[in-house]
């Protein structure tokens, strides 16, 4: 992890030196780049759009609508699940598309329930053999970032987690949701002692038996 305060003002001074006409001709290389057809538009008013992929890494579980009914309103009718790690969505967006705006379109695209400000958008960057993640600011624009760095993933990748432990909101979950994860980590639990104790266990007779082996009473 590197600093990503740092990394974030960078990406932002970058931004604001990127001319009209530089833009279109790196839309062109961008485009020129691109093996997957997902390129980018540039519109008469400057605006550019394009699509971003993003792996989702949540290790906690996520509440979501149970179901719509036909008028399309959400019938409020809950329910939690671990999302599979390494899930990959893709997103058509725009060039004003802030991280902010990224992350509730994800949650609302899954009919995630839970409150937007839980999750954090990180980048990805290989540098010189290496791998550096970096928290975005919630008023950076995804799209730009991949503009600039060009369409490899290996260049640059966007990842949707949870905030750190420690940066936790915790007066944003309901407390349907905290007593969810208080099951969810009960059962967790339960679990991990009972491979504990299955281990130990099988260690125990292989010691016994080899002792045994070893050990004979005098005849």
């Amino acid at each position: 992890m590197n600093d990503s305060g740092q990394d974030v003002q960078k990406e932002k001074e970058t931004h604001t030196y990127l001319t009209k006409e530089a833009v279109k001709e790196k839309i062109q290389i961008y485009n020129s780049d691109v093996t997957d057809k997902l390129k980018m538009t540039l519109n008469s008013n400057g605006v550019y759009t394009g699509f971003i992929k993003v792996q989702m890494e949540l290790c906690r579980p996520i509440t979501v609508w149970a179901s719509m009914n036909p008028g399309k309103h959400i019938i409020n009718n809950e329910t939690a699940f671990y999302l599979p790690k390494g899930y990959v969505n893709t997103l058509h967006i725009s060039s004003t598309n802030t991280v902010r705006e990224v992350i509730e379109a994800l949650l609302k695209k899954f009919l995630v329930a839970d409150n937007p400000a839980k999750f954090a958008l990180y980048k990805r960057c290989h540098r010189e053999d290496q791998v550096y993640m970096c928290k975005l600011s919630e008023t950076e624009h995804p799209l730009y970032l991949r503009l600039v760095a060009g369409p490899r993933t290996e260049m640059l990748s966007f990842v949707l987690r949870e905030h750190e432990t420690g940066e936790v909101l915790w007066e944003a979950f309901s407390l349907p949701e905290l007593h969810n994860f208080l099951r969810i980590l009960d059962r967790e639990e339960d679990e991990q002692l009972q491979n504990l104790k299955r281990r130990y266990a099988a260690y125990r007779d292989k010691l016994e038996e080899a002792l045994g082996e070893v050990w004979q009473p005098p005849g």
